[in-house]
């Protein structure tokens, strides 16, 4: 069959598309893949058919600060959400859809498979379900779906345990609907109508794991905070990581196991600062005889660490994690998703500091979950990181759970999901039960008690 992908221009989400496509391609299915022009050589490397974005979609979410120069100036919080969300998605939902209705007039596709971020393809979802390809849409972070206790996305709050945690949530989320979700949702409205479609019934982020006609989040149950979840969601594990895509640097000889392996990388885009946790962490285990670390620096320069670098330390611009991973006893990240979830389906236990972008809340389950030790800090400290790391390695809880989570990520077959997920809606009559309805009504149910989402009409 034909497959349109279609993926937002930031590597944390083409990588896991392009895994899913590798799975689609060698099943004998023709993909052409709808995403920023300094992707190309990667989607084509990877066997599929290139298409940009039209302009105004055509980003490089490499330098975020390029995109939106005023964040760099609003400290976070509440604002800041808004701004991004506004800039990074409402900005280019027109020209994504557009984007997309040009190439399936050129390449009439049997499905899409988008990423979650991807809101170009609300026009469609929210339109009739005969008049358009089935849409798969693909989680490349946390699962953004309505909490039981009440509590926003991106604050990186844990589950509520008291009445008194529940009632504080209560009021974080009427300020976070003030002054986030109801201005965006106000605005995507107008968007919206300008293509004919309905206004949403929930938040952006809620509304595109309901309105999808199947959500495959990358991940396991045992990641997720436990909530009823709507019929569309579907744990698949995580894809294969694709191999080759870097070589074995000339040092890899001395990963045999002498010392104990850790990993620290701040991902591929918030890594503009190395000095935020590549450099403390490497100043960190500097002493640390019984260990090596190996520091990635997700494409930018090696000399763009400051400070020294150690001699129990090993780094790389890119590396081949197929390889990596299995050797590795911990794990250091600022909690990209892709990264944590590769690393335990591996069984590696996790360090994390971060809280741009997704990652508070990324990291709020790794700690809830028991994988690690979440530092709750953009800024870590070299003994911080000392002490928790040295708390993974040394002590068995974190690397008995991480193992937990492994086990539960080898009981998915996670290509057998993907396939027989891409066929189940391709060949679902176009009748059937709006899971968006079904999802909606659940959600105002369930949110009632908590939070008024507001009039976005």
């Amino acid at each position: 069959m034909k497959i349109l992908m279609a993926s937002t221009p930031a590597a944390g989400h083409i990588n896991p598309l392009l895994a899913i496509g590798r799975v689609l391609i060698d099943d004998g299915h023709e993909l052409v893949c709808l995403s920023g022009s300094w992707l190309r050589d990667r989607i084509e490397g990877a066997g599929m058919q290139f298409r940009a974005l039209a302009p105004a979609a055509d980003l490089d979410l490499r330098d975020i600060l390029a995109v939106a120069p005023e964040l760099a100036t609003i400290p976070p919080g509440l604002e800041w959400l808004r701004v991004a969300k506004e800039r990074f998605f409402l900005d280019r939902v027109a020209p994504q859809y557009e984007s997309l209705l040009a190439v399936l007039r050129a390449f009439p596709a049997d499905v899409i498979v988008a990423d979650n971020t991807l809101f170009g393809v609300l026009p469609m979802l929210l339109g009739r379900r005969d008049r358009r390809p089935p849409v798969v849409v693909c989680g490349t972070s946390f699962l953004h779906w309505t909490r039981d206790d009440g509590a926003p996305h991106f604050l990186g709050l844990p589950p509520a345990t008291t009445q008194a945690e529940r009632d504080r949530y209560a009021t974080i989320a009427a300020e976070y609907d003030r002054a986030v979700d109801q201005p965006t949702n106000r605005r995507l409205t107008r968007i919206l109508k300008g293509f004919g479609a309905r206004p949403l019934a929930l938040p952006l982020f809620d509304a595109i794991v309901a309105l999808a006609d199947a959500y495959m989040q990358l991940s396991v149950p045992g990641f997720e905070f436990p909530r009823p979840m709507p019929p569309t969601v579907h744990f698949i594990g995580t894809p294969p990581i694709i191999s080759g895509q870097a070589p074995l640097p000339p040092w890899a000889h001395e990963l045999d196991g002498s010392r104990r392996i850790v990993l620290v990388t701040q991902g591929t885009v918030a890594n503009h600062n190395l000095g935020l946790l590549v450099a403390p962490t490497l100043a960190a285990l500097g002493n640390e005889t019984d260990v090596l670390v190996v520091a990635t620096t997700g494409g930018r320069p090696v000399d763009a660490i400051p400070g020294a670098i150690p001699d129990n330390a090993r780094v790389a611009s890119f590396l081949p994690f197929e390889w990596l991973l299995p050797k590795v006893d911990v794990l250091v990240t600022n909690g990209g998703y892709g990264s944590v979830n590769q690393a335990l389906s591996f069984g590696v236990p996790l360090v994390t500091a971060g809280l741009t972008e997704d990652k508070a809340d990324v990291n709020a389950r790794v700690a809830w979950s028991g994988v690690g030790v979440n530092l709750a800090t953009n800024e870590p400290k070299p003994s911080a990181l000392r002490a928790a790391v040295r708390s993974v390695l040394d002590t068995p809880h974190h690397r008995a759970r991480a193992a937990a989570m492994a086990e539960e990520f080898r009981r998915i077959d996670t290509r057998a999901e993907i396939l027989g997920i891409i066929d189940r809606v391709v060949h679902a009559p176009d009748d059937e039960a709006d899971p968006y309805d079904v999802a909606v009504g659940e959600a105002s149910r369930r949110a009632s008690a908590e939070i008024q989402f507001g009039d976005w009409v």
